[in-house]
């Protein structure tokens, strides 16, 4: 299946340019970042699939960020508004990889898009009828997923599992 750029650009352009703005917080960078993600599609596109877009723009989004963070912040020093150069910067192997297990404890069995709602609404700050309308379900829908992914959370930590 061919990836049609221009139309993942019409579609999820405003997504990744508000995820760039929210992790780079400059607005010039944040515009070069969602042109190098929509440019590494472009050179990717052979080996990419367009199963989950929205998911796969989001998160190129956020690495490409998250790089240019890192390599700007190796030269700065980190104020309490560094969170996260802080984040991208850290090299504890062991700490990514736990939290790592335990969001995939935690999504594993949500469906794929739940994740995507979940930061689109934790993370990013975006209203309920923003996710809806970024992820084409209802508002009822993105309600009962965050509902669900709640409670099997929280299942998960009276069942003793630690939560980070």
């Amino acid at each position: 299946m061919k990836l049609d750029i221009e139309k993942l650009y019409e579609t999820y352009g405003p997504m990744v340019l508000r995820r760039c703005r929210g992790l780079l917080k400059d607005e010039d960078r944040a515009l070069d970042a969602m042109q190098e993600v929509f440019l590494k599609l472009v050179e990717n596109s052979r080996q990419l699939k367009a199963d989950y877009p929205s998911s796969l723009l989001y998160t190129m989004a956020t690495n490409i960020c998250l790089n240019k963070i890192r390599d700007e912040g190796r030269n700065r020093e980190v104020t309490g508004d560094d969170w996260l150069l802080v984040i991208a910067s850290y090299d504890d192997t062991e700490k990514r990889l736990m939290t790592s297990e335990t969001l995939d404890m935690i999504f594993t069995p949500m469906l794929p898009s739940t994740r995507d709602i979940a930061v689109f609404y934790f993370i990013d700050g975006m209203t309920l009828q923003e996710v809806a309308d970024t992820v084409g379900l209802s508002l009822s829908g993105v309600r009962k997923r965050l509902r669900k992914l709640k409670e099997y959370a929280h299942q998960l930590q009276e069942a003793g599992n630690e939560i980070l």
